[in-house]
């Protein structure tokens, strides 16, 4: 004999209807006071934290911000994928007057960007992957590391993260060879940047920045 829960769900299944959602869970209560005090860091559009901005949210409101619950909010939200996100995207961190202040470091960033990839799953996973490519070339470039340095600095046991990181650095090593060759073609010229980017079709201030 079926109880009335399993007899509603029976029946909702039958009418086609799906099993009611899960309510969403509540947002910390000082998640809405730092939006309110800082909408700027913690509104639409989150933005990579300087390190210390807990002692700086603190000091500044002592009363408002108990550093225990604090602590708890501060760390819902640097887990949430808004802001990993925002660390992923290479910004900088900001300080409590929204001012970037300090890169982020190499290792957040790549290690913001896998996390990312593998919160999807399935389609939305392969979707992804070209994404986190894409997004890992780009980290490598402004590194500040060479490509092997940064092979041996973030090499993982998991062949599937290795295989991104590959694919990423497969592409800044053709990038490079084609700036290298078009510094080639520019000096071999003779022409000036303007005319050297007519000549290839190029615009003038791309042309600058691929020969700077």
């Amino acid at each position: 004999m079926t109880t009335t829960q399993d007899s509603t769900v029976t029946a909702r299944a039958s009418r086609g209807q799906a099993a009611p959602r899960k309510a969403p869970r509540p947002v910390h209560p000082l998640l809405h006071k730092l939006f309110e005090l800082y909408p700027q860091l913690f509104g639409a559009r989150f933005l990579p934290l300087k390190v210390g901005v807990f002692e700086d949210l603190v000091a500044a409101h002592p009363e408002a911000l108990p550093a225990a619950e604090l602590k708890v909010a501060l760390g819902l939200h640097t887990r949430s994928t808004r802001y990993i996100e925002s660390v992923a995207s290479g910004l900088a961190r900001h300080d409590l007057q929204a001012r970037p202040v300090e890169p982020v470091a190499p290792e957040h960033v790549h290690h913001a960007i896998l996390e990312l990839y593998k919160r999807r799953s399935g389609k939305a996973q392969e979707r992804a992957r070209q994404h986190a490519v894409e997004q890992l070339a780009a980290a490598i470039e402004v590194s500040g590391l060479s490509r092997e340095g940064y092979r041996e600095r973030f090499t993982s046991p998991d062949d599937n993260l290795q295989s991104l990181l590959e694919d990423a650095l497969a592409i800044v090593a053709q990038k490079r060879a084609r700036r290298e060759a078009l510094h080639n073609a520019f000096r071999a010229s003779g022409k000036t940047v303007v005319e050297f980017a007519d000549m290839y079709g190029l615009d003038a201030t791309e042309a600058r920045r691929l020969l700077a």
